[in-house]
């Protein structure tokens, strides 16, 4: 694969809000799978960071000759898909019209 390649794979983004141990807030983004995560006290800003930390963290990877890690796969329908046991709370709330089937 060409860095133009890799630097394209669709990795899971994560951003969650976080206290400071100064009482402030802040948030994080990462790639769990890259193992890079970067800090800003908003989301888009945490995010921006972040993407300059997976440019890096692939290209000097790859300089390294070290391999780059690939997401997991996509869940695939043979592995189960929905459960329809497990929908029965779902289908209890529709007909005691709790809410509606729309």
């Amino acid at each position: 694969m060409t860095p133009e390649e890799y630097l394209a794979v669709p990795y899971v983004l994560v951003v969650e809000s976080l206290e400071g141990p100064d009482g402030n807030w802040f948030r994080r983004a990462q790639y769990p799978e890259l193992g890079v995560s970067a800090d800003a006290f908003t989301p888009l800003d945490a995010i921006a960071k972040l993407e300059e930390a997976r440019v890096t963290t692939i290209l000097n990877r790859l300089e390294r000759g070290e391999t780059i890690p690939v997401p997991r796969p996509p869940l695939r329908e043979d592995m189960g898909g929905l459960d329809k046991d497990r929908l029965s709370f779902a289908r209890w709330l529709v007909e005691q019209r709790r809410v509606r089937d729309e």
